[in-house]
């Protein structure tokens, strides 16, 4: 079965076997509005937990996606270079951004689990 845990800046990392998808959740993609264009990290990038991934840029503003954990980029989804729009219709499924090879898989432990990060949304509004 898959984990899955939230930044408080509304990234989600789920694990998947030998990789870990990242994107962004349904409460971002509410309030970036019309996601327009998506700025997608090399393949093999290195990445350091909080280091900026990906750039969003939406009808609103352009915002930066971080790294939740620290890893290797193995693979992009290159479906939002011609539909960025997959990130409002579908965050957490075919919206997701990278997926990354972990190298501190420890880093996951911090982040909030989905009860956690509901409770913690729901004081924002």
């Amino acid at each position: 079965m898959a984990t899955t845990r939230y930044t408080d800046n509304h990234e989600y990392i789920r694990v998947e076997g030998a990789a870990a998808v990242v994107g962004v959740t349904d409460y971002a993609q509410s309030q970036l509005g019309e996601v327009v264009f998506v700025e997608l990290p090399l393949l093999g990038r290195r990445l350091v937990k909080g280091d900026e991934a990906a750039v969003v840029e939406s009808v609103k503003a352009t915002s930066g996606v971080n790294a939740p954990a620290s890893g290797e980029v193995v693979e992009i989804n290159r479906a939002l270079e011609e539909a960025p729009g997959l990130v409002n219709q579908d965050p957490a499924g075919e919206g997701w951004f990278l997926k990354l090879r972990l190298t501190n898989p420890a880093e996951l432990e911090p982040l909030m689990d989905e009860a956690a990060y509901l409770a913690f949304v729901a004081t924002l509004d």
